[in-house]
């Protein structure tokens, strides 16, 4: 029996199954913007479908934390991430900071109040 190896080329004229590029994302991408610090420092994060997924699978294995930690580091960038991992954060305002971008994005509870 003979393996088959990906390393093939398929003309440009041949018949495909899908065209990836074809797919648009079916609500706007706006980021999530939000104010954090003694300096009121802004913070611009990109939307959950638009994050890079290979970012996002390099620390699956990290449970909740993780995919938090990921989900902020990816969306924001790294100059604003190491600006935000420099102020302090207490845990009540990480879960209403995710919980609000969740809400922002589509993600959250559709009975939940943003507050704003």
């Amino acid at each position: 029996m003979t393996t088959r190896t990906a390393t093939a080329k398929h003309a440009d004229d041949e018949v495909f199954d899908f065209n990836l590029n074809a797919v648009q994302a079916e609500v706007e991408l706006k980021p999530f913007r939000f104010l954090w610090g003694e300096d009121n420092q802004r913070f611009t994060l990109k939307h959950a479908e638009d994050l890079d997924v290979w970012q996002l699978m390099a620390r699956a294995d990290g449970g909740d934390v993780g995919a938090v930690l990921s989900v902020l580091e990816t969306g924001l960038g790294k100059e604003e991430w190491e600006a935000f991992k420099k102020i302090p954060m207490p845990q009540y305002k990480m879960k209403a900071l995710f919980e609000a971008y969740k809400q922002h994005c589509g993600m959250g509870e559709s009975g939940a109040s943003s507050g704003s």
